[in-house]
């Protein structure tokens, strides 16, 4: 019998692992998606509820409002902003308008791990370069690793899983290494959260460079990972591009509404990132005070280099009630969660290391 084919690609493409989620029933924190501890604000909330009553008509189909708002945050022409659902079909629109099969894409590894997945159903090849034993993207080899069959560069910063952000002099000498018709993404779905002194401006960096597009989320410090609303900032003739290639109506009402409305409270949702940030460096400081060699983390979570025991280690942490995301045999990521979840990290690690 006869079958229709899928694509050869399927086959090989990898899956994506979400992070675990709590059992119904079960009480436990979970630390394993990089998700904000805090729900969305009351602001937020009655805007979402405001906007229910038309989930009967379709959305504004290029989130005008939305963009709109964002060009204003960020300091933008509105033309600039390209808005997705979630900043992972943002980055297939960027792939989809830039690559032709056979084109390749560089990107750090271990990294996000979508991007594996977005190159290979843009039909391109992924050029995976290694990060540093300290969690850090290599920007030279990176720029070595472009050829002429290169489009697209990812620039994943902070790094996910690992932490550290990229700094300005290290970016500055890549980018003037990388040729100027190769598009360089430069990933910043944890920007609110670095307070690294040399971590570089995207938004300067952006205006420098025209072959550059920044890549950000709504789904870690605002808040609104379950509406699903992410955005691509560039050129105006990319963004162009980009918006070309994506979905149509791909952002729901009421993701565009709960946007808007988090902009509009965004002192008050970046204290909460303040918050976490200093929890974050409790985290960090305590492991490191049970003797744990941990990368600088610039985003919400930390990263434990622990190779083949990284999956021991997750199940004793759900064993404790806080699930984490080990990733197969390099590492676990440990998102950083309320205080009382750190307590119960810093136990797990404590016993660990017994």
């Amino acid at each position: 019998m006869k079958h229709v084919p899928l694509r050869p690609a399927l086959s090989t493409l990898p899956p994506y692992v979400p992070g675990a989620r709590v059992p119904v029933g079960a009480a436990a924190y979970k630390l394993s998606s990089n998700e904000n501890p805090y729900p969305p604000l009351p602001s937020v909330v009655a805007a979402i509820a405001d906007g229910a009553v038309d989930v009967n008509r379709y959305p504004d189909m290029y989130a005008t409002e939305l963009t709109d708002a964002v060009a204003v945050h960020l300091g933008v022409q509105p033309d600039q902003v390209v808005a997705g659902c979630g900043s992972v079909a943002v980055l297939g629109h960027i792939l989809a308008a830039f690559c032709d099969a056979g084109d390749q894409v560089v990107y750090p590894w271990r990294s996000f791990e979508a991007y594996p997945i977005a190159v290979t159903l843009a039909g391109a090849e992924s050029v995976q370069v290694p990060t540093g034993d300290d969690g850090r993207l290599d920007l030279p080899a990176m720029a070595a690793a472009v050829t002429e069959r290169t489009r697209v560069v990812l620039v994943c910063t902070p790094n996910n899983p690992t932490g550290p952000a990229v700094h300005a002099a290290e970016l500055d000498a890549f980018l003037a290494a990388v040729p100027r018709n190769v598009l360089v993404v430069l990933d910043e779905a944890y920007v609110e959260f670095v307070r690294d002194p040399q971590a570089p401006d995207g938004l300067a960096v952006l205006a420098a460079h025209p072959n550059v597009v920044l890549l950000r989320t709504f789904s870690k410090a605002y808040g609104l990972a379950g509406l699903r609303v992410g955005f691509a900032v560039a050129d105006a003739r990319l963004a162009a591009g980009i918006r070309s290639a994506s979905t149509p109506f791909g952002v729901s009402h009421l993701a565009q509404l709960a946007g808007v409305a988090s902009l509009r409270a965004a002192d008050e949702l970046l204290d909460r990132v303040d918050r976490i940030v200093l929890e974050r460096a409790r985290l960090l400081d305590g492991l490191r005070a049970q003797g744990w060699d941990v990368p600088d983390s610039q985003a919400n979570f930390v990263w434990l280099p622990l190779g083949d025991a990284s999956a021991r280690f997750a199940q004793e942490a759900t064993e404790a009630g806080v699930l984490v995301r080990p990733f197969a045999a390099d590492g676990v990521r440990i998102s950083v969660g309320e205080p009382e979840a750190t307590d119960l990290v810093l136990q797990v690690a404590g016993q660990f290391r017994r």
